[in-house]
């Protein structure tokens, strides 16, 4: 049966670049289990980015999912993220608690592998999503789609019911970008919960997808809440992925901004030559940032 996407509701108060620092620092969330323990962790200025693929993290979503004891968060994040994390001591005190924090970004995977003398392992969030379908489809896991707009959410459930038939779809919600009040965001949590999902996929960009995950996970049920930005939109196709060959030099950033200028000039022009120089002097050794 088709599923309808609504779009009537919101996820979260406005959560600005300039508001970062307002993250709820009070609130501490217990720090993650051992079950991450053996994978490699680098300090990447100050903020822990695990090197590991997407198979290797669809491997580990399916260990949670299973054992089902506790909740862990995923965040996958790039130079964008780093540097917030590396501005906002609350906001990096948020990656903190994700169970695992893995490099979307070639830049931010090349970085973190340094720090460990590894080879750099990548874990682009439309990847990932699709490995993990891929494993749904077999296990009859199911997937909660939270944010993007209501055409992204609509192309990404046809192509995921298309390409996994096996895979349940328990819901998606397209937000608008206004500021809620506690009530509908209630009406939010208790709409997930009721939906019973395996994992909730949060697409509502970074920061404030972070800063709603922080908030709202204690009350959520389900196993596994996914930072994943604007990943549905490569997997639905509204946004054309770069040419491999780009990818693997590191020109994904200006791939993007010759087509999404008006989204992505502040990241790749400022963000970006930031990260740049202050990771150049953390591998030379000249600063340190942990």
């Amino acid at each position: 049966m088709p599923m309808t996407i609504h779009n009537h509701l919101a996820v979260t108060a406005d959560a600005s670049h300039r508001d970062v620092r307002e993250a709820p620092s009070a609130r501490i969330i217990p720090p993650p289990d051992d079950s991450t323990a053996n994978i490699p962790c680098a300090r990447v200025l100050g903020v822990p980015v695990h090197v590991i693929d997407a198979p290797g993290v669809v491997r580990q979503m399916d260990a949670w999912i299973q054992g089902r004891y506790r909740q862990r968060w995923i965040a996958v994040t790039s130079s964008h993220g780093i540097v917030e994390g590396f501005k906002h001591p609350e906001f990096r005190q948020i990656l903190e608690s994700a169970a695992l924090s893995v490099p979307d970004g070639e830049w931010t995977a090349r970085v973190a592998a340094a720090r460990l003398s590894l080879a750099p392992l990548r874990v682009r969030g439309a990847d990932l999503i699709l490995a993990f379908c891929a494993l749904a489809a077999q296990r009859g896991y199911s997937a909660y789609f939270l944010g993007d707009t209501v055409e992204v959410l609509e192309r990404l459930t046809s192509k995921l019911r298309s390409q996994f038939p096996g895979m349940r779809i328990a819901g998606a919600y397209s937000p608008p970008f206004r500021h809620l009040g506690g009530d509908e965001n209630d009406l939010i949590v208790k709409k997930i919960n009721d939906a019973k999902p395996d994992v909730v996929w949060v697409l509502l960009g970074l920061p404030k997808q972070e800063l709603w995950i922080f908030a709202n996970r204690p009350r959520l049920n389900a196993p596994i809440v996914v930072a994943a930005g604007a990943a549905a939109k490569f997997v639905s196709g509204n946004v054309t992925a770069a040419p491999a060959w780009i990818s693997r030099h590191g020109l994904e950033w200006l791939w993007r901004l010759a087509r999404e200028p008006r989204r992505c000039w502040h990241r790749a022009m400022v963000y970006g030559p930031q990260f740049a120089l202050y990771t150049l002097l953390e591998l030379k050794g000249l600063r340190r940032f942990d």
